[in-house]
């Protein structure tokens, strides 16, 4: 069968694709990978084939406009809109009761629609309908941020699947929403997530379907314990790390003397706002101020940032593939990000986490801290070395951290791996897939 990937122009959200991707090839099927034109080197550095469509999306181009929002001047203009908080107003990943209002549930899509989920692909989505349209995709696989691939998918006749990264944040809050516009009188239930859509699937003769909001199915990489509920067929697949091309440094190899600890932030802040959005150098402080060896995976702005002196126990390195690096680790420090948490379940390493309050950080932080396999810090916003360096000291000291992670690393190991899913996608095609729309542009 003919398959169709596509995420946004963002490497992490690319790399948690590629062994299904590979795993639907080795088993003889044709595999495309559709993105903005940014993306294109990236995709064919895994070995498959890139589709660039539209407009490049320029990410830290137009969040470097957006740091304008931390100048004074612009800040105390009443019109401002602060753009680096309305996401903690109108948290996607709020869980709390008490905070899932109706009106709060609503605001959260009028705002995140437009502003995040229309945003990231739909320059693309012409030509991307275009594209399938001709190629004639059995099976669509999508990013849960990139709603042209739904559309794409709705257009041509193809099944579809959201292929989760994270936690099941739209899936969740979508649930929300439903159950309070049943409660609301027929003239009242304003719903923004089916306007945006809905207009764009006009576009092309299609009503909108729910099924454009959450696929036909969903493929979800979390572990169950940690993994928030979905709605309709979930298959499980088991995490597989892809940290692209690399060569091992001979370091690497060696056993290390003290129990080494991985501080890494990711690629996703640098590229996508070109900052970090938590403090490495506080982080990097607090962690050598121990009898470890740090390995800080560091760019060189980020290197940077810490001035001219580095602690004696401090590697500092560029890039070290994850996969490669964490089995000799005792911990690790990150962000929360997608790549950094999920390599770390798969090999048992216990976290700290210092969320950088995008999507899932939050949330996943707490779960973990739930399930005994990590700690995170108490405020997000105000990272004190007193209190890293606190909690690395119990992570590393209290064996019960190492037993949750492994824990939860054998579970990670029964769970399906991408190649034994393929049968399964191939049964769900066949009952989803249905003939191209007629009458239809």
């Amino acid at each position: 069968m003919r398959v169709l990937f596509t995420t946004f122009a963002a490497r992490s959200h690319l790399y948690a694709q590629v062994p299904l991707a590979w795993a639907l090839r080795s088993a003889g099927h044709d595999v495309r990978i559709a993105s903005q034109p940014d993306l294109a080197d990236d995709i064919t550095r895994t070995g498959l084939t890139a589709v660039p469509l539209g407009e490049p999306l320029n990410q830290a181009e137009d969040a470097a406009v957006d740091e304008r929002a931390l100048d004074p001047e612009y800040a105390a203009n009443p019109h401002a809109v602060d753009m680096s908080t309305w996401t903690e107003i109108l948290d996607i990943a709020e869980t709390s009761a008490d905070r899932l209002t109706p009106d709060y549930v609503q605001g959260v899509f009028a705002a995140w629609g437009p502003l995040i989920l229309r945003y990231l692909s739909w320059e693309m989505t012409d030509e991307l309908v275009r594209y399938a349209r001709a190629w004639r995709p059995d099976l669509v696989v999508w990013d849960p941020l990139t709603y042209a691939g739904p559309i794409a998918a709705l257009a041509s006749g193809a099944a579809h699947a959201r292929m989760l990264f994270a936690l099941d944040l739209v899936g969740g809050m979508r649930r929300h929403h439903l159950a309070a516009l049943r409660e609301r009188p027929a003239a009242l239930r304003d719903d923004p997530m089916s306007e945006w859509m809905g207009w764009t699937l006009a576009e092309y003769g299609l009503p909108f379907d729910e099924e454009a909001v959450t696929g036909h199915w969903t493929i979800d990489p979390v572990p169950d314990s940690l993994a928030l509920p979905v709605d309709g067929v979930r298959v499980p697949v088991r995490f597989v790390p892809y940290n692209g091309p690399s060569v091992l440094p001979a370091w690497v190899h060696r056993p290390p003397k003290r129990p080494r600890v991985c501080v890494t932030l990711g690629v996703s802040d640098q590229e996508v706002f070109g900052r970090d959005r938590v403090p490495v150098a506080e982080i990097i402080s607090a962690a050598a101020e121990l009898d470890v060896e740090v390995v800080a995976t560091l760019n060189a702005a980020q290197v940077a940032s810490l001035g001219n002196r580095l602690p004696g126990n401090v590697r500092v390195v560029d890039f070290v593939p994850l996969d490669a690096l964490l089995p000799s680790c005792a911990a690790v420090i990150s962000h929360g990000g997608s790549g950094s948490f999920h390599t770390a379940l798969a090999h048992g390493v216990p976290q700290i986490i210092v969320p950088n309050r995008l999507w899932d950080t939050v949330l996943k932080a707490q779960r973990l801290e739930e399930a005994g396999a990590g700690l995170r810090v108490s405020d997000a916003n105000r990272v004190s070395a007193v209190e890293l360096r606190t909690l690395l000291a119990r992570v590393l000291d209290e064996p019960s951290f190492a037993e949750r992670a492994a824990r939860l690393r054998g579970e990670m190991l029964a769970t399906p791996a991408p190649g034994d899913i393929v049968p399964t996608l191939e049964r769900l095609t066949a009952l989803h897939r249905r003939p191209r729309p007629v009458g239809v542009r």
